[in-house]
């Protein structure tokens, strides 16, 4: 990041708190994220900024508030800044991340403990719980890992985002969102059954019944193309699980 660019107006009305970026002191309104008190403060980012809505995990983020020992985490796009905050942020954590061909593993979860030994080392502390962003319940995947049960783990570890602080705060030393990441790859291509609808719809692609109709899509006019869009049937707002369009042509 740099200091020479131009300050942002937004949050302009609002009231100056002090903030302390990797200790230099800067006062920025008291309603901005952590992100957006950066920019105005002067920094750009090059790294560690990506979707700003709180689901890439690029802006992991450890800061601490005066007069508490406690070290907290949170999310520069999401958590908003507090009075004499202390803060620094990690793009980036080295963690170490297992290389291995994917189409020759099993489904079995000895696949994920060979190439994670260190699965072994967990002293259930639950440090990467509390330090998860996502509040995901990073300790009890790990344990389903271990115990063999890759369908919880994949459950548990739905809702991470990949920002790597558990790993930052785990006393194993081991990368748990890398591990969780390929437990899910396992499961999804490995042991959640193959949708029927879904091979049935890669036939009958492969079979050209579509190809008549993305034709006359491709001869029409904007104004034409707006029209037949506008007026299509839509599926209901709530979830119907009997319903089906009237013309079931590209089912």
């Amino acid at each position: 990041m740099s200091d020479e660019t131009a300050k942002t107006t937004e949050g302009m009305d609002a009231e100056l708190i002090p903030i302390y970026v990797m200790g230099k002191r800067y006062d920025v309104p008291d309603s901005l994220t952590i992100m957006k008190a950066l920019e105005y403060a002067g920094y750009r980012y090059i790294r560690g900024c990506g979707c700003r809505g709180g689901i890439c995990g690029a802006c992991g983020t450890v800061y601490r508030k005066p007069g508490d020992y406690h070290i907290r985490v949170g999310l520069a796009c999401q958590t908003v800044v507090e009075p004499d905050m202390y803060l620094t942020q990690i793009p980036f954590f080295p963690a170490i991340r297992s290389s291995y061909n994917f189409e020759e593993i099993s489904a079995d979860a000895t696949e994920v403990h060979k190439l994670y030994p260190e699965l072994f080392r967990c002293v259930a502390c639950n440090a990467c719980t509390k330090v998860c962003p996502m509040d995901v319940q990073v300790m009890d995947y790990v344990a389903a890992i271990k115990q063999g049960d890759l369908k919880k783990a994949n459950e548990l570890s739905f809702d991470c985002i990949q920002c790597g602080l558990c790993t930052s705060r785990c006393m194993a030393e081991m990368a748990q969102y890398h591990i969780a990441q390929m437990v899910r790859r396992i499961h999804g291509s490995k042991i959640t059954p193959r949708a029927e609808h879904l091979q049935t719809m890669v036939d009958n692609i492969a079979a050209g019944t579509f190809d008549e109709g993305i034709e006359k899509l491709k001869t029409m006019d904007e104004e034409t193309m707006k029209d037949v869009y506008q007026n299509r049937q839509q599926e209901p707002h709530m979830s119907q699980e009997d319903w089906k369009p009237e013309d079931p042509s590209y089912l």
